[in-house]
Formats: structure tokens, C-alpha cells, sequence
């Protein structure tokens, strides 16, 4: 697609080395009528390449890299919103002092009422961190592609020496702008103030981190794992035409294994998805009973 967008771009192509109009962009239309055949005997007019040689078509490759920078930064910030309102309507939760009267009619909608309205620069700033460190990684991956063919040892090492590390900051960062959301959520600070108040509350509970954590990655992805093989088994009956109810619907397949695993893996993202809430919630009950 990149080679062949933009419009097709002609020049001027001469045996003669010395001839000053070679590389020059023609008009294959009017090129007979020009002088250039004439002092450059045999020049011809022939096609160069699709694209043109304005502002845009130069820098296009910065263009598209701005492009692939601002899509990163705006999927960051739509992440940290709807984590910053979920904690928001968790700590509501938590810090009532007479439940239900203290929490707020539409906890949800007060919650991103307020990240809209305070908070916006500080989830914009902790998703552009997150972005410039993710558009490395893509960079570093481009260049592991373009250096596959190489035989230097040296730099293939070093460069997955790098994509390791920043892949391990990816995470970190990931882990720490989410507590930092959270606790955005709960006081309303600055970005940098709740990433560092997170950051030493944690490690002063490291030990409860790493227990909670753990347990609850795993009980969330039996969880997974529960709702996405009951629905693969109920698919493999429903397609097998092996349920009573639904054996005139089901449709006559001759390798359902497709359709099967299709249900399976949307199954496991969908579950995914609504475990997610739960995981934000534990990691907002968390930070507020440390604190």
C-alpha cells in the first residue's frame, strides 16, 4: 500500500552521464516537445515510482510514525480513564461512613464525572510515558527485522538485550500507572505525587503485594478458564447437534472445529474483559486499606 499511494512520478533518464537534466522529474506527455531530447540524445521519460516529492511524501515516514505515536497515546489514555473512574467508584465505596447513604447515587457515573473534569492532564501524561516507551519497543522491533539477515552477533544481542529491558519497563510502568489512578482516584493529586505515593505505600507492603497479586491473577484465570471452557462445551453440544432443544437449529457442519475455537477465544476475551473490573477493584481495595 505504501509503494503504490500518491500519484506516479516520471524522470528523466540519459545515457549520457554528463547530461544535467538526468533524475529530473518530466511530464511523459510533453516530454518530446521539451529541448531535453535534443541535447540529450536518447533521454527518455520513464516511470520512477508511485508517491511525489512534496512535504508530505518526504517526511512520510515521521508521518507515520507521529500516527502510530498518537493511536499508543490515545489507547493509553482510554485505559487509564476507565481505570481511574472504576477506582474512583470502588474508594466511594470503601471511605462511606454510613453505607449506602454516603456513597453517591451513580457512583460510575460520579466517577468519570470527575476524572473528565480534574483529572484528564494527569491520565494524559502517565498514558503519554506509557506510549513513548511502547513506540521504542516498536522501533526496536522494526530494527530486529530489518538486522535478521545480518550475521553480526554483536548487535542482534544487544538489540534484544534492549527490546528485554523495555519490555520489563513496560511493565513496571504499566503496574505503577495503575496505582497511580487509583490513588489519583482517591485524593485527587498530580500524576507524579499519587505515582510516588503508590509506589512507597506498595513497598512498604511488598510481601501483601506479591501475595494478593498472585492469588488473584490466578483466581481471576481459573475464572477465565471456567467461563471459556463451559461455553466451548455448550458450543461443541450446540454444533454437534447433540442437545435435544436445539438440534433443529444448529446448522449441518462438516468441520465445526473452526466455529468451536472461534467461540472459545472470544468467550475467554469477553471474560476478560468483565474480570477486569473485578481485578481493578481488588487493586483499589488494596490501596485503601494499606493506607
Amino acid at each position: 500500500f505504501l509503494a503504490t499511494s500518491g500519484e506516479p512520478v516520471y524522470k528523466v533518464m540519459a545515457n549520457q552521464t554528463l547530461c544535467k537534466y538526468a533524475n529530473l522529474t518530466c511530464d511523459p506527455e510533453t516530454f518530446n516537445t521539451t529541448n531535453v531530447t535534443k541535447l540529450c540524445p536518447g533521454a527518455q521519460c520513464t516511470f520512477a515510482f508511485y508517491g511525489g516529492e512534496s512535504l508530505y511524501h518526504k517526511y512520510i515516514f515521521i508521518f507515520q510514525l507521529a500516527n502510530a505515536f498518537v493511536f499508543l497515546w490515545l489507547v493509553n489514555f482510554a485505559i487509564a480513564l476507565g481505570q481511574c473512574t472504576l477506582a474512583g467508584a470502588f474508594a466511594s465505596y470503601y471511605w462511606a461512613s454510613r453505607k449506602p447513604a454516603d456513597i453517591p447515587l451513580w457512583p460510575l457515573f460520579s466517577s468519570f464525572g470527575r476524572a473528565i473534569r480534574y483529572h484528564t492532564g494527569s491520565l494524559a501524561f502517565g498514558a503519554l510515558i506509557l506510549a513513548i516507551v511502547q513506540l521504542i519497543r516498536v522501533i526496536l522491533e522494526y530494527l530486529d527485522h530489518k538486522l535478521k539477515g545480518t550475521q553480526n552477533s554483536f548487535t542482534r544481542f544487544l538489540l534484544c538485550c534492549l527490546k528485554c529491558c523495555f519490555w520489563c519497563l513496560e511493565k513496571f510502568l504499566k503496574f505503577i500507572n495503575r496505582n497511580a489512578y487509583i490513588m489519583i482516584a482517591i485524593y485527587g493529586k498530580n500524576f507524579c505525587t499519587s505515582a510516588k505515593e503508590a509506589f512507597f505505600l506498595l513497598m512498604r507492603n511488598v510481601v501483601r503485594v506479591a501475595v494478593l497479586d498472585k492469588v488473584t491473577d490466578f483466581l481471576l484465570f481459573l475464572g477465565k478458564i471456567l467461563v471459556a471452557g463451559g461455553v466451548g462445551v455448550l458450543a461443541f453440544f450446540f454444533f454437534t447437534q447433540r442437545i435435544p432443544i436445539f438440534a433443529q437449529e444448529a446448522p449441518t457442519l462438516n468441520y465445526y472445529w473452526v466455529p468451536l475455537l472461534t467461540v472459545i477465544i472470544g468467550s475467554y476475551l469477553v471474560a476478560h474483559g468483565f474480570f477486569s473490573v473485578y481485578a481493578m477493584c481488588v487493586d483499589t481495595l488494596f490501596l485503601c486499606f494499606c493506607k
